[in-house]
């Protein structure tokens, strides 16, 4: 798959430049520090009411390697069973095509303005921009991402896009872009979120396409679900007359008792809630109820490369919850924008490089977006090993991208080295005897020529003043340590 599968962020710089000017905001760390830890800490009271949080996070990972193993069996059964409810089912490979469907499907229509319920998938393919081509407005109807959206700006947080915003600046934005704003608007949260229902009321009675993402689809009876916490689904499943849902090939599971599963899993390590305050489910169309045309696009869009990947392929049990970025150190530093993907933090690192390939600066340094600390596997609800996934990519990564020489040179000289043992010991004996020189204050801060760009982004520790084996050797094994003076 190529890099336009999945468009970056036009601009972007790689990682490392990205991260660095975003660790400078010192208001975004604020921002973000504030907003990752309370959510953090209200997830993990929520997990921890439940016993059986373990058991579930087994059940999700199962059923979700069982649907991979079986997609193509699962896939046409949805298929079927949307279409025997009266949907009709598209079929996109890649971005472009799955644009092309959606913006003929509103063409045909005669409509010139959308309703969206916050969809990831969507943001991956860049729609909003597609529709826009085309003479098409998608006016956004999550709060969060409404924000964005007036603010000419980029999501950073799957969960909370507008992570990165504090209430004035929301404020600001709001006088500045829409159109029927209140007079004499505050900051407060009340009256904030009061001016977007007033604003999106407009948008929901007139709106006659909606369109929406999807969290889960069950195979077995062609039923589409979408859990959110503001009501704005609920206006945009319902009201329009029709509807157009794009979802990602892996979010199906067999069965509504698998779906009780996840039902579980997702608010809880999302919002921290013990469920969903919408959780809205339909199956085809209905005479009289709800939209009356219902299109089903079912996105590829390298995915399928994805799942050839024996190690790569569990980032496809994703629930898109967010609890990665919520306990990830990196992310909480630099922010959803600096991986130049709609994807950010953990799992953006491990699901961009495999849908987009490793062919971009960006993509090729998203893999060591990470200090490989872990918290993001302990986090995650359907146990994807998000740490292994990085190490794998990163080897990727090296295999496909130049090769610098001193790299080459340095790698023949550790294997020349580490193969004897009486070499070995005179390399420790060196670096032992030159820590007062590369480590005068007792790390290593800055390394000379081409070997700096190691350390640009980070310290070592200095060499020890003897080794593991010189030490075990002096004080036999420890034994005779404690009587030395």
């Amino acid at each position: 798959m190529t890099a336009e599968a999945m468009p970056t962020y036009v601009g972007m710089p790689s990682f490392p430049d990205a991260a660095r000017r975003a660790v400078a905001d010192t208001r975004l760390r604020g921002n973000l520090a504030h907003a990752t830890t309370t959510i953090r800490d209200k997830r993990a009271a929520a997990v921890a009411e439940l016993d059986d949080w373990s058991a579930l996070r087994e059940a999700g990972k199962q059923i979700k390697d069982h649907v991979l193993a079986n997609l193509g069996h699962y896939l046409r059964q949805l298929e079927e069973k949307v279409t025997e409810a009266g949907g009709t089912v598209h079929w996109a490979r890649d971005a472009a095509e799955a644009n092309r469907i959606v913006t003929d499907l509103v063409k045909a229509t005669g409509e010139t303005e959308v309703v969206k319920v916050k969809s990831m998938a969507t943001q991956e393919i860049g729609l909003n921009e597609a529709l826009a081509e085309h003479g098409v407005t998608a006016y956004e109807t999550d709060l969060a991402e409404l924000i964005v959206q007036l603010g000419h700006d980029r999501p950073s947080h799957i969960l909370v896009p507008a992570i990165h915003r504090n209430r004035s600046d929301i404020r600001d934005i709001f006088l500045r872009e829409m159109e029927d704003v209140p007079d004499g608007l505050t900051d407060s949260p009340a009256a904030l979120a009061e001016a977007a229902r007033r604003h999106l009321r407009a948008k929901f009675l007139s709106a006659k396409v909606g369109i929406s993402g999807v969290n889960f689809a069950v195979a077995d009876t062609g039923t589409l679900v979408v859990l959110e916490s503001e009501g704005n689904g609920r206006m945009c499943l319902t009201m329009p007359e029709t509807l157009i849902s794009v979802m990602g090939v892996e979010k199906i599971v067999p069965s509504w008792r698998d779906l009780e599963v996840f039902l579980q899993l997702l608010p809880r390590s999302s919002t921290a809630e013990r469920m969903n305050p919408y959780t809205s489910a339909w199956t085809g169309v209905h005479p009289g109820d709800g939209p009356q045309t219902f299109h089903l696009v079912l996105l590829d869009n390298g995915r399928t490369d994805t799942l050839a990947d024996e190690v790569g392929r569990q980032a496809l049990r994703c629930i898109r919850c967010s609890a990665c970025l919520n306990v990830c150190p990196v992310y909480q530093r630099a922010g959803g924008h600096a991986y130049g993907s709609p994807y950010p933090g953990p799992i953006g690192a491990i699901l961009s490089p495999q849908i987009r390939g490793i062919g971009s600066e960006v993509d090729a340094s998203l893999p060591y977006a990470s200090s490989l600390c872990g918290a993001c596997f302990e986090a995650c609800p359907v146990a994807i090993d998000i740490p292994e996934v990085l190490v794998h990519l990163r080897a990727r990564a090296v295999e496909s991208g130049p090769r610098h020489p001193l790299e080459r040179v340095a790698m023949t000289a550790a294997g020349w080295t580490l193969r004897s043992p009486t070499r070995l010991a005179l390399a420790q004996r060196a670096a032992s005897a030159s820590r007062r020189i590369v480590a005068p204050r007792g790390r290593i801060r800055r390394l000379p020529g081409p070997l700096n760009a190691w350390t640009e982004t980070r310290d070592a520790p200095a060499p020890p003043p003897e080794s593991f084996r010189a030490w075990w050797k002096r004080t036999d094994g420890g034994r005779t340590e404690g009587n030395e003076q």
